[in-house]
């Protein structure tokens, strides 16, 4: 995880928002997006790498928009996960005096009008009226709770698109590898073993080379330019750069040197005089290196989205409301957050236990 010092501190009614980050693919990646966000006048962020998310708290008078197009001009792709977390705005003095002043005069009582007659109520009936009310606070928190189920909801279909999107790009991942992989081992297999090696087996090796250092290296190469446009280097730059140059200088030796003859053999061998330079080929090393660092990227992301799995999971397993049970025996569904110490609940066959607590009536077998 990365962190870098805010460049600014929001104010009490500033605003959050959770951004998924695109295009990341090493940690100095997350930390140069968090620098860029933390930056801007009232904001301050921070980017996990790991989760490929930032969070953001902003000021007032930022949109999701600046701070999505301050990500994109780094270079990466940025999507809001769910609306902006915004405060709740106090109500104004001044519309409460208007509402205090502007009626009129109330007309005074006529001492000379007949009363209604008033009622005592009995203690029964003082209990029973006192039992409703309370029914009726508890069930008020069920209904001012309808933003926030909403807004859960469209947290989980987020997380749902989100783990979409994740398994397209580790099944693409996938086949990636799995393409270069089996391009890259016969020539491996050519280089390494010179009892393989046959007329023109360099022009094999160039033939199935090829495809791995462009199409399978296409990732790196794609950071590479955009890290150079921004004036930065990652380990995708190093990657881009050494694979190019093995297979650069390939193809200079095979079309300009001695390396494209027919009958030439590569010796396994552990140094290269200065004679022999022009007869070398390096497509194993360019092949071979984006292969395995193919590997690594998908075992990553593969592991990755299985933490990420295990994690919504356990979230998955708390209970998001618990049946109440009143002194008349009446049940009240309410949220689970929102019980309070010395409250008994009903718990079923089945369902999630809400908290810690005793059992005062029935049987538990745990």
């Amino acid at each position: 995880m990365a962190s870098t010092a805010a460049a600014g501190t929001p104010g009490a009614n500033a605003s959050e928002a959770e951004l998924m980050i695109g295009g990341m693919t090493c940690a100095s990646c997350a930390a140069r997006v968090e620098k860029k966000l933390n930056r801007m006048d009232g904001v301050t962020a921070t980017v996990n790498y790991a989760t490929e998310k930032a969070r953001v708290t902003f000021a007032e008078g930022l949109e999701l928009s600046d701070l999505v197009a301050t990500v994109e001009k780094t270079g990466y792709a940025a999507r809001p996960t769910a609306p902006p977390k915004r405060p709740a705005a106090p109500p104004q003095p001044e519309q409460q005096e208007q509402q205090e002043t502007e009626p009129g005069p109330r007309p005074e009582p006529d001492p000379q009008a007949p009363q209604a007659p008033q009622k005592e109520r009995s203690p029964e009936r003082a209990k029973a009226e006192a039992e409703e009310q309370s029914m009726e606070r508890a069930q008020e928190p069920a209904s001012a709770d309808v933003p926030a189920r909403r807004a859960e909801a469209e947290q989980a279909a987020a997380a749902e698109t989100a783990e979409a999107e994740q398994a397209a790009a580790l099944a693409a991942l996938r086949q990636r590898f799995i393409v270069s992989a089996v391009l890259s081992v016969p020539v491996i297999l050519l280089a390494m073993v010179p009892a393989l090696q046959f007329d023109s087996w360099q022009w094999l090796s160039l033939t199935l080379a090829a495809p791995v250092v462009v199409w399978g290296g296409l990732p790196f190469h794609r950071a590479t330019w955009t890290n150079l446009r921004h004036g930065a280097a990652t380990m995708d730059t190093l990657v881009s750069m050494g694979t190019l140059a093995a297979f650069g200088w390939s193809l200079w030796a095979l079309f300009m040197g001695d390396a494209g003859m027919p009958g030439m053999r590569h010796g396994f061998d552990l140094t290269v005089s200065r004679a022999d330079a022009s007869s070398t080929i390096y497509l194993e090393v360019a092949a071979g290196v984006i292969t395995f660092i193919l590997l690594g990227r998908y075992l990553e992301a593969r592991a990755k989205r299985k933490a990420g799995a295990a994690l919504r999971a356990l979230l998955h397993l708390g209970a998001k409301d618990v049946a109440v049970l009143r002194d008349d025996g009446t049940e009240v569904r309410v949220p689970a957050d929102r019980l309070a110490v010395g409250d008994r609940f009903v718990v079923r066959p089945g369902e999630k236990i809400a908290t810690d607590g005793t059992v005062v009536e029935g049987t538990s077998a745990v």
